[in-house]
């Protein structure tokens, strides 16, 4: 066995051990030491546009996911799995040699980088005490703040927060609307519920020859829709049947049920008959709450 191969198997045993170390670490603090998922990340965060940067040198620091590879290296990009051994070996004994590796590939949101191509590499570099690698860079735009450490759970939080700050400054509703009872949990749902204003609009526009304004049917689906339906959820108990969801989540939720036991129906289903099947078919049990209720609480900091 040549130095250089004694030197790469020693590195990265090494490396495992970092890992390992960084794993420990991090479930006794409460810390997140995933790498993102680029596909989940751009799932929630949806970019519209991309743009080739070209070739760069990127902080190794600022890489905080993966396309592919996100379950095989720490937040840190150490490896986690023995499998990954031989290609991490040959690539340090490559660094070791000094020979000259082609750049690797990456997505770029905000000031932080997602690998395409080339995570040995980025582990390997880390390894070293590489602040720098050259990097091929395609960018995609980003309204959500990203950083080291990001669960999805905080991220999917920002994405709702990003949704709702929109809807208020678009649309101005916040004047007439009880916005701690229109709240989400979700993405996506503040856009279903200007389609449901919208819907609401079209039908209000039947009975009258002149266009109502968008202000005026929101404030009606409000009061005549919304409002008798959060009504009917207080009513029935359903937040403390369905917990850490909303009056909103719930107020959706309804609605698509609803509309599903009407079709292909003849006689009329009421609100109440819906809420109550909604709540007798999916509301959880005591133990399964007392389990939501546990793991929210052990899991607050990673929020």
């Amino acid at each position: 066995m040549g130095f250089s191969s004694f030197t790469s198997r020693e590195d990265f045993s090494k490396a495992r051990s970092k890992a390992r170390m960084q794993e420990l670490l991090s479930t006794l603090r409460w810390k997140n030491n995933e790498l993102l998922s680029f596909y989940e990340v751009t799932k929630l965060i949806r970019p519209r546009r991309e743009t080739y940067r070209g070739h760069m040198a990127i902080p190794i620091n600022n890489i905080i996911g993966s396309e592919g590879r996100y379950h095989d290296f720490t937040l840190a990009f150490y490896p986690r799995k023995e499998m990954l051994r031989n290609r991490w070996q040959s690539i340090d004994e490559a660094h070791l040699k000094q020979v000259t590796l082609p750049p690797i590939s990456v997505y770029k949101l905000g000031d932080y980088y997602f690998v395409r191509d080339g995570n040995h590499r980025v582990s390997v570099a880390k390894m070293q005490g590489v602040e720098f690698i050259d990097a091929e860079v395609v960018e995609l735009d980003s309204q959500i703040p990203l950083e080291p450490g990001l669960t999805r759970t905080q991220l999917i939080k920002r994405v709702v927060q990003y949704e709702r700050e929109r809807f208020v400054e678009e649309y101005n509703f916040d004047s007439f609307l009880d916005m701690d009872l229109v709240k989400f949990s979700s993405p996506g749902m503040y856009p279903e519920i200007v389609n449901h204003i919208l819907v609401h609009k079209y039908y209000m526009n039947e009975h009258v020859k002149y266009e109502i304004p968008l202000e005026k049917a929101a404030q009606s689906w409000y009061e005549t829709v919304f409002l008798p339906i959060v009504m009917q959820i207080r009513e029935d108990g359903l937040l403390r049947a369905f917990p850490g969801n909303t009056y909103g989540d719930l107020y959706l939720w309804i609605v698509r049920h609803w509309d599903n036991l009407k079709h292909g129906l003849e006689e009329e289903v009421t609100i109440q008959h819906a809420t109550g099947d909604f709540k007798h078919k999916f509301a959880a049990g005591w133990f399964k709450r007392w389990k939501i209720w546990v793991k929210e609480r052990l899991t607050r900091n990673y929020r």
